[in-house]
């Protein structure tokens, strides 16, 4: 999430002069491309490793603080929630062995942080997003206690002026509202990074963007969110949507999305992206800036253009323009951020190898894209990856072609042709691309999540089926099988957990009465479907009662037709909330006589628990 600024005090002073500053960048920018600064004699990758901490339940372990503090290693830094880590990998040469060499970094990265997690009994999972994360990780005390966190927090949430509101279909649907950007933490990445000589940038720009709809169908690995069957990468939705600071009004006006895609082609140069997005979105972020960068410029000395760094890290474009410094020399670079992370590091690596292959390897006949597509075409490729993933139908070149047949038949000989250009070892572009291969005959992470979540969705509650989906998910990664290769989850079932909370054993499918429905009616409903009670609302949605089969004679004494639920049922509900633990849920129902309790977030029903419920899990531990 970029630079911590402590030191800012985002000040309508301190923002008047970063203003000036970031003006000033983009002409120091426009400067050293005109005088041939930029480097463009050498190639170079870089990769960013997002990971998430659980504990021995498979569940959010917030001690991210503790653990980057143990590692004492300034690769690691903090992301949005104390539950996430990200690892910032060196930049390496594109030649030979360098992907060995990404590897191996990686690797020991992870295993120093796996090391240091372990003394604060916590695991490394890798996944775009974590099943077992709940509404409960995503309030503000979970948010990582540092000042560009909440500032972001803040001024987004002001800019939105109500609450941000998370809309989401797929197989299932998630609506709800939320009060903080939290929601972003629930997406974890494996962000690439390549060096792009000046003259080709926006040829390689433009192309990044026409291949990423394919690139991504074949990596999609973040089908779940809070329990919900939603995109095969529904991190693309969820990352625009938990940032979106648009305003809807009943105006017709178009807005850009602070996370997107991008709107047109690129024409001229990477200027031209960053003055877009500083004509389109808001200063986000600001910090004291000592020294300008065209006086820099005239002293001979490299600026690091600190305010248009720090601006470009708040706009979310799927393909980003960077610029950076690296043993004094300013180049320039594309950061692919739409990679989730996981299944495996051989996955990842696949991944990564298939992009920059592709990426080095673009055909001359590529060089026109604006030409050949049209970019509405390309972005909705983009929209079909992930909400489709490698079921997504993809027009290219003006021909309707299937994800695997893109990316077998089109984009795969581009990638071993673009690492052979680099001397890339042979044995490590027919082994990772290879993967890519094999993962586009056969199954993406996505789509073992889901056969095997809807398989054990059948056998056990939602809750404990999305544990035992992370802790296989936890299992073979730990052996580092690529995901292709993932048998469906046999032998590690536990039918009963020990679970501590009411939201981890509740019913949440629920079917509801409201007040004035007719009560003959809501018997019959009752009677059909085998159910002992029923949550029973209002018309503002919050619990008003619940109907019974106790009730049934109390209904006989009224008139059948003109009897309401709401004068047969009980008012006074005992109800607990989603915090509340097994053990105290089990004591009230004993003491109070009754068979149920529903479960209540701010007088919103969630879901109901019985005494069917208790008996079906193992709560002795408690």
């Amino acid at each position: 999430m970029g630079e911590h600024i402590r030191k800012s005090s985002f000040s309508e002073e301190e923002r008047k002069v970063f203003a000036q500053h970031l003006i000033d960048d983009i002409q120091a920018l426009e400067n050293m491309i005109k005088d041939g600064m930029i480097e463009d004699d050498i190639v170079r990758i870089g990769a960013e490793q997002e990971m998430c901490l659980i504990n021995e339940d498979y569940r959010p372990s917030p001690n991210a603080l503790e653990i980057i503090k143990d590692v004492n290693d300034d690769h690691f830094t903090t992301e949005f929630a104390t539950y996430n880590i990200e690892a910032n990998l060196d930049p390496f040469t594109l030649e030979k062995d360098c992907f060995t060499i990404v590897e191996q970094q990686l690797r020991s990265l992870l295993e120093k942080v796996k090391h240091s997690a372990n003394k604060n009994d916590t695991k490394i999972i890798l996944t775009g997003i974590l099943p077992t994360i709940s509404k409960d990780e995503l309030g503000m005390d979970f948010m990582t206690p540092i000042p560009r966190y909440y500032r972001i927090n803040e001024v987004l949430t002001a800019w939105r002026g109500d609450d941000f509101t998370v809309r989401i279909k797929g197989a299932d649907e998630l609506a709800l509202h939320h009060d903080s950007v939290l929601f972003e933490a629930c997406n974890t990445s494996f962000q690439l990074h390549l060096q792009i000589p000046p003259e080709d940038f926006i040829k390689s720009y433009n192309w990044a963007q026409a291949i990423s709809g394919p690139v991504l169908g074949v990596c999609c690995n973040s089908p779940l969110l809070l329990g919900k069957e939603l995109w095969r990468e529904t991190r693309i939705a969820l990352f625009q949507q938990s940032l979106d600071t648009r305003i809807w009004t009943k105006a017709l006006k178009e807005e850009v999305a602070r996370v997107g895609f991008g709107e047109r082609w690129q024409k001229d140069s990477v200027t031209e992206i960053f003055k877009q997005d500083i004509s389109t979105h808001r200063i986000l972020l600001t910090k004291p800036i000592q020294h300008n960068s065209l006086d820099l410029l005239k002293d001979g000395v490299v600026p690091k253009l600190e305010a248009l760094s720090l601006f470009n890290s708040t706009v979310y474009r799927w393909n980003r323009p960077c610029y950076g410094v690296g043993n004094g020399r300013p180049h320039l670079r594309i950061e692919n951020r739409y990679i989730p992370a996981g299944p495996t590091i051989t996955d990842e690596m696949a991944n990564f190898a298939f992009w920059v292959g592709l990426m080095a390897g673009r055909p001359k006949k590529y060089d026109d894209m604006p030409s050949l597509m049209d970019f509405k075409s390309v972005k909705l490729n983009f929209l079909r990856a992930a909400t489709s993933g490698s079921h997504a139908m993809f027009s290219w070149m003006g021909k309707a072609m299937t994800m695997k047949k893109i990316v077998v038949q089109e984009l795969l000989p581009i990638a071993y042709e673009g690492l052979k250009k680099f001397n890339i070892d042979k044995a490590d572009i027919n082994r990772l691309l290879g993967v890519i291969e094999n993962r586009a005959n056969g199954k993406t992470g996505a789509e073992w999540q889901i056969k095997n979540f809807r398989e054990l969705n059948k056998q056990m509650k939602l809750d404990s089926a999305i544990v035992q989906l992370t802790k296989a998910m936890y299992k073979n990664q730990q052996e580092d099988i690529p995901v292709h290769q993932w048998k469906p989850i046999r032998g590690m079932l536990e039918t009963k957990c020990a679970f501590r909370w009411v939201s981890q054993i509740m019913s949440t499918k629920l079917m509801k009465l409201y007040e004035d429905d007719y009560a003959n009616l809501a018997l019959a409903i009752m009677r059909w479907n085998n159910i002992h009670h029923l949550p029973v609302e209002n018309e503002k949605g919050e619990l008003a009662g619940l109907l019974t089969w106790s009730h049934i004679e109390k209904f006989k004494e009224l008139d059948k037709n003109e009897a309401r639920v709401s004068d047969i049922m009980v008012k006074k509900v005992i109800s607990v909330v989603p915090k509340t633990e097994i053990i105290v849920a089990k004591e009230i129902m004993v003491k109070h006589s009754i068979g149920c309790l529903p479960v209540c977030m701010d007088a919103h029903i969630v879901g109901i628990i019985s005494k069917v419920d208790l008996e079906q899990y193992d709560i002795s531990s408690q």
